[in-house]
């Protein structure tokens, strides 16, 4: 829909609003502060609408302003997993679904990780935050050696000398959250008790 076709139509819809709740245009204007002439000319297309003018009547009616502007539908926001089966750095093989549509900024990721040849650590830009969901991930970071276990979580700067894979031969599931440089996960958790 068009911006001038959107503006339009909100007149008739602040009308319609108003006359379906049984309010005047004298009543709307003690409510809102706004004058009897500015609420009419409004509702007839003679004024264009503005914040200014449509967050009290908003407030009014006690309806959100998207209902007053008809903005648009959300899209449906289910992003569809298109597995890539994809060799890694180190010959390793791994099937990545990316949980997230925009290119840029942070990715999400899940990541089936196969059976492992020898690690062959890397450096890149970038920062990563890793949950484990299966499984058993063997990773090396710089001279640290850790196996993590489902349910354990990491992230680090991806500039230091990295590789993870299985622990044990077997596939492992992890949830993968990369950022450029500077971008982290930022994690809301409630206290201890």
């Amino acid at each position: 829909m068009d911006l001038a076709r959107t503006l339009a139509d909100v007149g008739p819809r602040l009308k319609q609003l108003r006359t379906d709740r049984g309010v005047t245009l004298t009543d709307l204007s003690e409510i809102t502060g706004i004058s009897k002439s500015t609420l009419s000319r409004l509702e007839s297309g003679q004024r264009k609408p503005s914040l200014e003018l449509l967050l009290p009547i908003a407030q009014a009616h006690q309806v959100p302003l998207d209902e007053l502007v008809g903005a648009p539908e959300v899209g449906d926001p289910r992003v569809r997993l298109k597995p890539r089966r994809i060799r890694q750095h180190d010959g390793n093989y791994a099937t990545v679904l990316p949980l997230t549509r925009q290119p840029g900024g942070l990715q999400a990721f899940k990541m089936i990780l196969d059976r492992n040849r020898e690690p062959k650590q890397v450096t890149h830009e970038g920062y990563e935050w890793m949950y484990v969901l299966s499984g058993q991930v063997r990773m090396l970071l710089a001279d640290k050696e850790l196996v993590l276990k489902p349910g354990e979580v990491v992230e680090f700067d991806t500039r230091l000398p990295h590789w993870f894979g299985s622990a044990d031969g077997k596939p492992v599931e992890i949830l993968s959250v990369f950022g450029k440089q500077g971008e982290k996960m930022h994690v809301r958790a409630r206290p201890k008790q």
